[in-house]
């Protein structure tokens, strides 16, 4: 898997350029759109990279910002790259719209904290392990062949951890009922608690435990991620998943709550070690 900045961040990126150009102009959303000829959604929707943009549009944006030509031909370069494929692009198919968004965001992170509350994060997780989990998410009214690719993207996403170069920095805190809880075989649950313990020894991932002597936390409500992107341009986002839908948090209020909560999970959660040695301990009772 290609290192560096994907799609995703990309038309963020733009989207923020943009959103900048007008302001600096003092114009609102509603006035920058009638002077264009667009509607305000359309203009809302390219700010907020919910949509991508032509490079026409874009022209006709930089006009009316008045932007040099030396400036222009960044941003012309930026959405055009902002249109470059992924490797997950070839599992669109067969992947949901909110699930896709997320690979390309998280291949494009460079710092991840996550809390997991219900099962090991996909990045951690063994092929067998994968397989069960999607099974039983999909109840069994997906084909074969539809679990297997989707174990395969899972499989796919772990070379973020593993490359030699710039890897993905993964910080996460594991409720023990994630360790407690049996998916598949006790063979399964052998796998997945080796490879934690195989996860924990890399320089680049961190794994807590929160043990239930911890008690009442502030992720009660579930399961977050926050990412973190290199450039200080690309705003950090939170990623919280439903049954049904996804969020994507990126308002510095709300932001902020997510990072106290996760600052309080590591806090009360058991150390590095400690927690690679419950892991251990919990293989053993499996054998």
């Amino acid at each position: 898997m290609a290192g560096g900045r994907g799609p995703t961040v990309r038309r963020r990126r733009l989207a923020g350029e943009l959103r900048r150009l007008r302001e600096r102009k003092a114009l609102t959303i509603e006035e920058a759109a009638e002077r264009v000829g667009w509607s305000t959604a359309k203009v809302s929707r390219i700010e907020t990279a919910r949509v991508g943009i032509t490079s026409p549009d874009l022209t006709r944006l930089l006009d009316l910002y008045e932007l040099d030509a030396g400036k222009r031909t960044v941003l012309h370069a930026l959405a055009r790259t902002a249109r470059t494929k992924g490797w997950w692009d070839a599992y669109t198919d067969s992947l949901p719209s909110d699930y896709a968004t997320y690979i390309q965001l998280e291949a494009e992170a460079a710092f991840i904290r996550s809390f997991d509350g219900m099962l090991v994060h996909g990045l951690l997780q063994t092929e067998d392990y994968a397989r069960e989990v999607i099974r039983s998410a999909l109840m069994a009214l997906s084909p074969p062949a539809e679990v297997d690719r989707r174990v395969e993207v899972r499989m796919t996403r772990q070379n973020l951890l593993l490359r030699e170069e710039n890897p993905l920095r993964f910080w996460t805190v594991i409720d023990e009922a994630v360790l407690a809880r049996r998916v598949g075989s006790a063979e399964t649950m052998r796998g997945q608690y080796a490879k934690l313990a195989e996860f924990a020894g890399r320089d680049n991932i961190t794994i807590q435990v929160l043990p239930f002597s911890a008690g009442v936390h502030p992720a009660t409500a579930g399961t977050f991620a926050i990412m973190e992107f290199r450039e200080p341009y690309d705003p950090d986002v939170v990623y919280v998943e439903s049954m049904t839908s996804s969020l994507y948090v990126e308002k510095d209020a709300e932001m902020y709550w997510y990072t106290l909560a996760f600052d309080h999970l590591r806090a009360v959660a058991l150390g590095p070690d400690e927690s690679r040695a419950l892991i251990s301990e919990m293989a053993e009772k499996s054998s």
